[in-house]
């Protein structure tokens, strides 16, 4: 392919995904029919653990991120895995059918599996809206977006006098004067040409 980077230009935006026990950051979705209970579809990743636990349960919501929500949220939910930490300790939520929905974003779909389509690097998840409700009115944050200020948006700190290698995908941090021969980002599983060299003085 000459140019993968127009997939960019697809509108899309910026979402979290919750259910029972596990979380994640997406960006592939979809409203897919109309009427009183929309169909709605969402692909998550395969390697994700996320969407090992959706095939087991019944429930999942998505919330819409904004352009001036908390751009941590980006790193806990989309860099980090549930199977290591609770990703909403540090955020107000509530809870609905089990599945836990953040207060900050602007707001969200609480939805009902219905279908999956599998495909050789993701799941389709369709979800049909039982519920839905707005917090504030703001621009979501779409993919393009995202992609454009990255670097700001997953802006790292690294710790003084430390040689740092930083994952330019995820924000990953590696202290050490070299990386590892066959290195991968244990986050998002890009290879060492990913890393930047960064080192702040003492």
């Amino acid at each position: 392919m000459k140019d993968k980077t127009v997939l960019y230009k697809i509108s899309q935006g910026m979402y979290v995904l919750s259910t029972k026990g596990a979380s994640c950051f997406v960006d592939a979705v979809s409203q897919v029919s109309g009427g009183e209970n929309p169909l709605v579809c969402v692909a998550v990743m395969k390697k994700n653990y996320t969407n090992e636990v959706m095939h087991k349960t019944n429930h999942f919501a998505l919330m819409v991120f904004g352009k001036n929500d908390n751009p941590d949220i980006i790193k806990t939910f989309g860099f980090s895995s549930s199977k290591e930490m609770d990703k909403f300790a540090k955020y107000e939520y509530f809870e609905q059918l089990d599945v836990k929905i953040l207060k900050s974003m602007i707001g969200y779909m609480l939805l009902e599996k219905v279908d999956t389509i599998e495909n050789e690097t993701h799941t389709l998840f369709i979800g049909k809206v039982i519920d839905a409700d707005k917090f504030k009115e703001e621009e979501a944050m779409t993919y393009s977006y995202y992609q454009e200020h990255k670097e700001e948006l997953l802006k790292v700190q690294t710790e003084r006098g430390k040689t740092a290698w930083v994952c330019s995908v995820c924000g990953y941090v590696y202290y050490g004067e070299e990386l590892p021969n066959e290195f991968t980002c244990p986050v998002c599983m890009m290879s060492k040409e990913y890393f930047n060299l960064k080192k702040e003085e003492l």
